[in-house]
Order: C-alpha cells, then structure tokens, then sequence
C-alpha cells in the first residue's frame, strides 16, 4: 500500500472513531501516529513527532489568544453584561411582533462581540432571555430556536476563537480576519431578525406581547450597555488600529470585563476561580483538540495528500466556482455530525491548499480571507443543523419542557437564512473584503 493510500484510508478510520464517540482530539492523535508509524516504518518518528507537537503546540503565543477570550467570556457573564444587552433590546423591540425574540438575537450579537464562543452565547443568553421568553408567552420551540440560533453569532461576530484558529492554521492576519467577519455578522443578526418576524406571522400563535417602553426608560436601558461598546471598540478596534497585538487585544479585553464584573459585584473569590477553572477546562479541550489535529496533519503532510487532492482537482479544469460549491456543500453535510472547531482543524489542511490554487480574480491573502469567512459562517449552520447541532443541545439542556422536535422544526428557518446569507457572500465577495 502507498503511502498516498494510507493517507486516505486515514479518513473513513477516523470518521470511525468519531462515530464510535471517541473524542475528536484522541481520534486525529491516534490516526496520525498509527499512520506515521505506518509509513516510516517504525515508531520512532512518530514519537518524535508528538514531543516536538507538544512542544510547539503548548508553547505557541499565537494560541495564548485563545484562554484570554475564553476569560473575556466568563467575566462578561459575571458583569451582568447579558442581562443589560437583553433589556435594552428589548426595551427598542419588545413592543413589536416577536420583538421579544428578535431582542434575544441582537443581545446574543452584542454579547458575541466579547465573548467569542457560540456555545458561551447561547447557554449564558439562554439563562438570561429564556424566562423572559417564557413570561412574555413565546412558544418553547420558537424561543429555543432563537436562542440556539443567537448563539451562533458568537463565533461569528469578533472576537471569534474558531477565526483565531483559522488565522494560525492558514497563516492570515488576525486582524484582518476580524475586520470581515463584522459586516457578515450584522447581516447574520438582521437575518434572524426578519426570519423571526415571518415565523410569528406564519404561526401567530408563536409569539406574546410586551407593553411599548418609553423613551426615557429606553435611553436608560441603553446606557446600561456602555461598558460593553467600550470593551468592544477597545479590543477590536485597538487590534485593528495597531495599538497592540490580538494577544494582547485578548488579555485587555479579559482585564476590561474583570473590573466591570467587580465592580458590578459580580466578581468574588469564588466566582473567580469558577471562572479560572471554566476557562482552564474550555482551553484544556480546544488545545487537546489542537494537538490532535497537528499530529494528525503532520501525518497528512507525509503522505502528501493535500497536495496530491490539489493538483488532481486543479488538474481536471473544474471552475473554480463549482470547486468552493463543492466543499461549501461538504461543510454542510459534514456540520450534521461534527462540531465546528474540529471540522476546521481537520479539513482546512486539505481544502485551503486546493482553494488556494484557484483563480477567484483576487490576490492569494484575500482569497484566503474570504474563503475563512465562507467557512466559518458554513461551520456556524452546522452547530444549528438536527440532529447533531451543539448549539441545539446546549439549550434543550435548559428547557426541557420543550421537545427538541419542536426546536427543529423552528430552527431550520434560520438555516435557510444562513443559507441564503452564503450564496450571497459567494456571489459578492466585497461584501467581506470592502473594509479591508
């Protein structure tokens, strides 16, 4: 057997172990020394190569990024910042025909913007809006939909820990990266908003109604969320002017929301060594995952398949459109079984190469960047898609009173959001690029 041969019977083996419920950090760590193993002949390399990864994985500065966001999101949570980006939402929208709703989606927007984690959004959102939701007569599934949905926009709109790992693996700026997948993001939200407002139309049973709050009480609601626009701007805008480096961008941002949480009384000792020890585990299993994955790749890079798959693809003369359809579709299909950081870890490896010897009449760093964008909002769909969507489990979780058939049939109108919302970045790439 070739090693080409080994290298893609690597992937139906790994897919196995994935199934099987293995963790997806052990199955790609597991793969990829079996198969270096196989194909040097011996274990000596293989071992070689999982101490020189461990090293270069544990140490990299790069993904000290990564626990500072993760830190960001926990303190944000502390601060009471999800219970004042809700009110004020609510405050402007709550009057309005599933306005209750759409106030989940712009406050899971604001709160994705400090936290970076779609499965933070959604389950500390989850806490806050789904008793409102509730009180204010919304159906289970509609408003577990809304929130699973919301959530997502944590890893879209920046600061996103899944952009971080893209930009490490590709070798992109990650400011750059940030800076386009904020008009994405706003789109995302404005999307889910109008999908909300055709659904409590098609089902008017779906929704309650809220009393119009007045302007004073408004403009009280809103300045409750001053300290997130602060951290917000501070952190992104600071990365992107140059007034420091995202690692650095991170750890600001860390620091900002712990004063805000102490200083709202949300910051104790206990309260902080939770949320030490919660990013501890979150980092411990992202880094895992990441360890797995450059083993696994490394293995990859032996065999030379990605570049043996590149220039077969490139070779057959396929437009270069019908190739990014062709593993856009793939992403889909694939975010019904597996989550999003691992789909990334173990397919850009093999797709980048290929997109990257395309001709999309854009330079090599833009392509890249837009093709990111592309990715993540596709990775984004699946954490939503039945049966396996995490974003979808997170909040059955908290309300079980809700059968998840319900929240399926709700959230696959905002799939077709994300979908329409893809074919119009593909069709459009300025729309991501035009900040840059």
């Amino acid at each position: 057997m070739s090693n080409f041969e080994i290298g893609m019977w690597s992937f139906p083996l790994l897919l196995l172990m994935i199934f099987a419920r293995a963790p997806i950090g052990l199955a790609m760590l597991l793969t990829g020394l079996a198969g270096m193993t196989l194909v040097t002949g011996g274990p000596a390399m293989a071992l070689s190569k999982m101490k020189s990864d461990s090293f270069a994985t544990f140490s990299s500065h790069s993904l000290s990024i990564i626990p500072m966001f993760l830190l960001m999101g926990q303190f944000a949570g502390l601060g009471g910042m999800s219970r004042a980006l809700f009110k004020a939402a609510e405050a402007f929208l709550g009057h309005r025909k599933g306005g209750v709703a759409m106030a989940a989606v712009g406050a899971c927007a604001g709160f994705g913007a400090i936290c970076g984690s779609s499965l933070a959004t959604a389950a500390t959102m989850g806490q806050v809006a789904l008793p409102e939701l509730r009180r204010a007569g919304y159906a289970g599934g509609l408003s577990s939909a809304t929130l699973a949905a919301g959530g997502t926009l944590g890893i879209l709109i920046p600061p996103s820990v899944v952009l971080v790992i893209y930009a490490i693996l590709t070798e992109q700026n990650i400011a750059k990266l940030f800076l386009a997948a904020f008009v994405p993001g706003i789109i995302a939200a404005l999307g889910y908003i109008a999908v909300i407002a055709l659904y409590v139309r098609l089902y008017p049973g779906t929704a309650g109604h809220r009393d119009r709050v007045d302007w004073p009480g408004r403009l009280r609601a809103l300045a409750a969320v001053w300290p997130v626009m602060v951290v917000f701007l501070l952190v992104v805008g600071g990365i992107y002017l140059g007034w420091f480096t995202p690692t650095e961008g991170a750890a600001v941002g860390a620091m900002g929301t712990g004063l805000i949480a102490l200083a709202n009384g949300g910051l104790t000792r206990a309260s902080l060594a939770a949320s030490i020890l919660g990013t501890a585990q979150a980092t411990a299993m992202i880094f895992f995952i990441v360890l797995g994955a450059a083993v696994y790749n490394s293995f990859l890079a032996l065999t030379q398949v990605p570049q043996t798959l590149s220039a077969a693809v490139l070779a057959q003369g396929f437009s270069p459109w019908v190739v990014l359809w062709l593993i856009l579709v793939f992403y889909l299909v694939l975010g019904c079984v597996m989550d999003s950081l691992s789909m990334i870890l173990l397919t850009i490896p093999v797709f980048f190469p290929v997109v990257s010897g395309l001709d999309f009449g854009m330079s090599a760093e833009t392509t890249a960047i837009w093709f990111g964008i592309l990715v993540l909002i596709v990775v984004e769909v699946g954490l939503i898609t039945p049966p396996v969507g995490m974003n979808l489990f997170v909040i059955n979780a908290m309300d079980r009173a809700t059968p998840l058939p319900d929240t399926w049939h709700a959230v696959m109108f905002f799939v077709g959001s994300d979908i329409l919302r893809i074919i119009l970045l593909v069709l459009f790439p300025a729309i991501v690029l035009f900040p840059l």
